[in-house]
């Protein structure tokens, strides 16, 4: 049941990032973006940048900030993933960064941070 929460949970925050990324100039492109490797939660266009979003949600701060669940370890992840999203596109010569949106959802409202260029690609 916990597990199922957690998707809930994760589902929402997604759903609510792309109509908060929407008003502040971001052109969605797709989200959910799957290959063998796992999943890139958005994928979208800020000007001239592509962008890889990853969405986390949390209902309070008890186990640390949201933006804190993307260490190291998950950054060499969203790495390996842009380059699958990179590749099977065809994309080349494409800047492109990584933003992690943060999500804490309260009874008061959803507090919403966006770090842009939150981490730099990590090789494998």
């Amino acid at each position: 049941m916990k597990n199922l929460t957690k998707i809930i949970t994760g589902k929402y925050g997604e759903k609510i990032a792309v109509s908060f990324l929407k008003k502040r100039g971001y052109h969605i492109i797709e989200t959910n973006y799957r290959c063998a490797l796992g999943e890139i939660d958005i994928v979208a266009r800020e000007n001239e940048e592509l962008v890889f979003i990853e969405v986390k949600t949390r209902k309070s701060n008890e186990l640390g900030y949201p933006e804190q669940a993307v260490g190291i370890k998950k950054q060499r992840k969203l790495s390996q993933l842009a380059l699958c999203y990179l590749e099977g596109k065809k994309l080349t010569n494409v800047k492109a960064r990584f933003d992690v949106l943060a999500i804490t959802m309260s009874a008061s409202g959803n507090e919403m941070k966006l770090i842009k260029n939150a981490f730099d690609f990590i090789d494998a």
